[in-house]
């Protein structure tokens, strides 16, 4: 016997959907991740994304570990985005722009606590032990951040 294979008459429907719908998530991530590259370049001392092009190593450093965090905390308000479609794209937005200003919010702190030059630091040409400070910092608030978003 022959059997035939048969998919079920929504499937095409469902893929469509899915298919659409990582995409808006996708385009919230990116405009989420633009947006956090900015605040942090905005709230830091110096044009970061002109240090980064120069090869500053600790703007380099210090930059990515901020990417980083923010992806964390993009990635987290995504995933704890449950519910139809609009609520969930609505969601992941509101709660990654909340997460991302509490985030540069707590970093501009914790480096004015530890009293730490973050303009001189990242507009060094030589990498300086404190970046990687400053960057454990911005991860390390980066998942503190997401895991109260979820």
């Amino acid at each position: 016997m022959i059997s035939q294979l048969a998919l079920d008459p929504g499937f095409g429907a469902a893929i469509g959907s899915g298919v659409g719908a990582i995409a808006l998530y996708a385009i919230v991530g990116l405009v989420l991740m633009v947006f956090g590259f900015y605040a942090i370049d905005w709230t830091t001392p110096g044009k970061l994304s002109t240090l980064v092009r120069g090869g500053a190593p600790n703007a380099v450093i210090v930059t990515s570990a901020g990417l980083v965090s923010m992806a964390l905390i993009v990635v987290v308000a995504i995933w704890s985005a449950a519910g139809k479609l609009d609520e969930g794209l609505l969601s992941a937005l509101i709660f990654g722009f909340v997460g991302i200003i509490v985030q540069v919010l707590a970093v501009r702190l914790l480096e004015w606590v530890t009293r730490l030059d973050i303009g001189s630091l990242i507009e060094s040409d030589r990498f300086a032990p404190a970046s990687v400070v400053v960057a454990a910092a911005h991860v390390a608030l980066g998942l503190v951040v997401a895991v109260a978003i979820s």
